[in-house]
């Protein structure tokens, strides 16, 4: 079967990896549609490294399989990595060597030449904005555009699907938005985009996503199904914001009352999870009666998806499950 035949761009059919005894990656099924934006989120040590160098073809499973581009990962895995592209978490391309350098290297070892090298480089070149570096050591760029390198790099070899290790990793909020907009640009075009990360904002960006705990496959979906799940916002309950003028007491206040479900400190604001019989104006007066009345005001939110991953994993943690 090849890329175009398939229906989703990834299908994953209880692939599990074992090392020794541990079960790194446990019977994970799921699929990935063709031109999505795709989240894959969990702890670290949760698998997902495991699973995404499966995906790669570069670790065999131990049982199950998977399609990548339609290709199968245990009988096609050369095809599978000439079918992909991968951007990872740490800048891995050549330091010494120049942007213009590092991508006439990466197309080589695609089997780019000639006329085909040029105009996949002056794609890539321009899509990323590179063009006034192409002469600089890659050394020397600042993180978010060693980032658009290892974009341009991943993509010189047109795959229609790229795996992106925490791309976003310790670059600037500046940067971190101008990548993502390139990202965006690249779904615009069809491509699927495979991304872990552990910002929540980026995850809202995803059309899709699966969190994995303890090498399982937890949760799958879109970003507003998943913060509807009924052990997110349990029946009988509500969330609010709570602003004050000084939050981190107005949390320790909070956080000791018996109406309190669960409780944390969100961009200055406590978010509360509190049963519906519990007002407003109760939660004022517990405030209050603590000297924090000034500046108090309360606000009904919705769940968002660091309740969802924190819930799952605290239910989870507390019923000592695999």
């Amino acid at each position: 079967m090849n890329a175009g035949a398939a229906a989703n761009a990834i299908e994953l059919e209880s692939l599990t990896r074992r090392f020794g005894t541990l079960t790194a990656v446990d019977s994970l099924t799921f699929s990935v549609a063709r031109g999505t934006i795709f989240g894959f989120l969990g702890p670290n040590g949760s698998g997902k490294s495991t699973c995404i160098r499966m995906l790669c073809g570069l670790l065999e499973p131990t049982s199950g399989t998977a399609r990548v581009n339609g290709f199968d990962i245990r009988r096609e895995p050369e095809q599978v990595k000439r079918s992909i592209g991968y951007m990872s978490q740490s800048f891995s391309l050549y330091r010494d060597l120049t942007v213009s350098e590092n991508l006439d290297f990466f197309g080589g070892i695609y089997g780019l030449r000639g006329e085909r090298m040029r105009e996949r480089k002056r794609a890539v070149v321009e899509l990323v904005g590179l063009e006034s570096y192409l002469d600089r050591r890659a050394g020397m760029l600042s993180g978010g555009w060693q980032q658009r390198l290892a974009l341009a790099a991943a993509l010189i070899h047109e795959p229609e699907l790229i795996f992106l290790d925490e791309p976003t990793a310790g670059i600037d909020p500046v940067a971190r938005r101008e990548l993502w907009d390139l990202l965006f640009e690249l779904a615009s075009r069809g491509k699927t985009l495979f991304v872990t990360t552990h910002y929540m904002d980026e995850a809202e960006r995803c059309n899709d996503i699966a969190y994995i705990y303890l090498s399982r496959l937890m949760v799958k979906g879109a970003p507003m199904e998943l913060k509807a799940l009924p052990e997110v916002c349990p029946e009988g309950t509500r969330r609010i914001a709570v602003t004050s003028h000084q939050p981190p007491h107005a949390l320790s206040v909070l956080k000791r009352q018996p109406f309190s479900l669960d409780a944390t400190l969100v961009e200055a604001e406590v978010h509360l999870l509190l049963p519906e019989t519990v007002s407003d104006a109760a939660v004022k007066a517990v405030l209050n009666d603590a000297g924090l009345s000034e500046g108090v005001a309360v606000r009904a939110i919705e769940p968002s998806l660091e309740d969802v991953f924190v819930t799952i994993t605290r239910r989870l943690a507390s019923s000592g499950k695999r």
